[in-house]
């Protein structure tokens, strides 16, 4: 699972509620199952003036989805942009129904949905008295056999538990959870993942974990407790060939025109080339950070100009999700559309590259042209002390590229 980053939902719209008898407003604990045991998660409706919103609950984070609507005798929780929906049928204090993704090669997978009104606790059983707070060296086991490391960082209030995994592609945004006896349980839902997380804790081990990110696919893994537990630079996974010093490309935006880098938008500014997806939460992580800080810096020699690598080239179906993803964050920076989501296609369109190990990926550009910085991932708000310190060196380092001469 490392090879993508991972991933959060569009906010979005609402319906019309007249047609609905029963009352939705407040907290339903939800789930659907996994190869390795049901995913709990939260889902938060609201009653407004326009209609009736509804949210994802991950811990600290709250995600409007996409559009609420009402079919026939149904509840449909459109996230679009993921090719994913609920359909429902509610009866009184219950939904139950149908949860289903588009896979990228279009195939559907499907799982029961189910929900109960009012349940605060995330997982059902026996709330544990053991404390995993803090930073866990982890090492995730693929089921082709690959591994890859990660650090697990969580934060606990009593048995609840609330944190994420930091891989060197990027994070796992929010994770929430509980400790049930002698056991850590975390989960997510986003729209498009779904996460689940379990293991043993023995002391200052976790032994036996398994993960699913979606309805069928697995992973096992193990941590220990570690407070100096480091990951790879994520400045050094990414670098350009021998030979080169800059980057050049051309692709389409929605207008069907062709943009580079040798544009005259681009000339004598420093750029941020993104590396992205409309399909990619942790990728909208990121633009919301980029989109923050151009707005606070709006007279700076500085453009932002998106690479989006999508599930189809075909412009009718890809630019609409770019377009929705660009109203949605406020990007009013080019994205164009690159190529298809994979790592090895991304290399392809950009052959100076060593490779691209991420969505999201950044290339810093100078006002001379030159590559000067490729940032592979993105840890976002759910890893903290890692959100915190990427922001400190962005700023300082953009400081320094907008300060030097043409």
């Amino acid at each position: 699972m490392k090879k993508l980053i991972l991933l959060f939902p569009f906010l979005g719209l609402l319906f019309s509620c007249s047609e609905l008898t029963t009352d939705l407003d407040g907290l339903w604990r939800a789930s659907v199952p996994t190869v390795i045991g049901e995913v709990p998660f939260h889902l938060k409706f609201e009653k407004s003036k326009d209609g009736i919103h509804v949210y994802a609950v991950n811990g600290k984070e709250v995600l409007e989805l996409d559009d609420l609507s009402y079919r026939n005798d149904s509840l449909v929780i459109s996230m679009e942009v993921f090719d994913a929906e609920i359909i429902a049928k509610q009866d009184g204090d219950e939904l139950k129904g149908i949860y289903s993704k588009k896979l990228g090669n279009l195939d559907t997978r499907s799982g029961d949905f189910y929900a109960k009104k009012g349940i605060v606790q995330r997982f059902e059983g026996e709330l544990g008295t053991a404390n995993v707070s803090g930073k866990w060296a982890t090492t995730f086991y693929e089921e082709e056999g690959d591994s890859y490391a990660a650090i697990g960082l969580f934060e606990q209030n009593g048995a609840e538990v609330n944190g994420t995994f930091l891989t060197t592609t990027g994070d796992y945004r929010f994770l929430a959870g509980n400790v049930i006896g002698d056991s850590l349980k975390l989960s997510c839902f986003d729209g498009t993942h779904i996460f689940l997380f379990k293991a043993k804790i023995e002391g200052d081990s976790l032994k036996g974990g398994r993960f699913s990110s979606s309805l069928l696919y697995q992973e096992t893994w193990l941590a220990a407790k570690d407070e100096n537990a480091e990951l790879p630079d994520a400045e050094t996974l990414t670098y350009l060939k021998d030979g080169y010093d800059s980057i050049e490309f051309e692709f389409p935006n929605e207008k069907g025109e062709m943009v580079s880098l040798k544009d005259e938008k681009y000339q004598d500014k420093v750029v941020l080339v993104q590396i992205l997806g409309s399909w990619c939460p942790n990728c909208m992580d990121e633009s919301k950070f980029y989109v923050k800080w151009l707005n606070e810096h709006p007279d700076v020699p500085v453009e932002v100009i998106g690479l989006a690598f999508e599930k189809k080239t075909d412009p009718e179906f890809a630019f609409p999700k770019i377009q929705k993803m660009k109203g949605r964050f406020g990007m009013d920076y080019e994205v164009l559309l690159a190529g298809l989501n994979s790592g090895k296609e991304a290399a392809k369109a950009l052959p100076m590259l060593n490779h691209v190990m991420s969505f999201p990926t950044t290339i810093y550009v100078d006002k001379q042209g030159k590559v000067r910085k490729i940032h592979t991932g993105f840890s976002g708000p759910g890893t903290g002390e890692y959100y915190e310190k990427f922001t400190e060196d962005f700023d300082r380092f953009m400081e320094k590229l907008i300060a030097e001469e043409v």
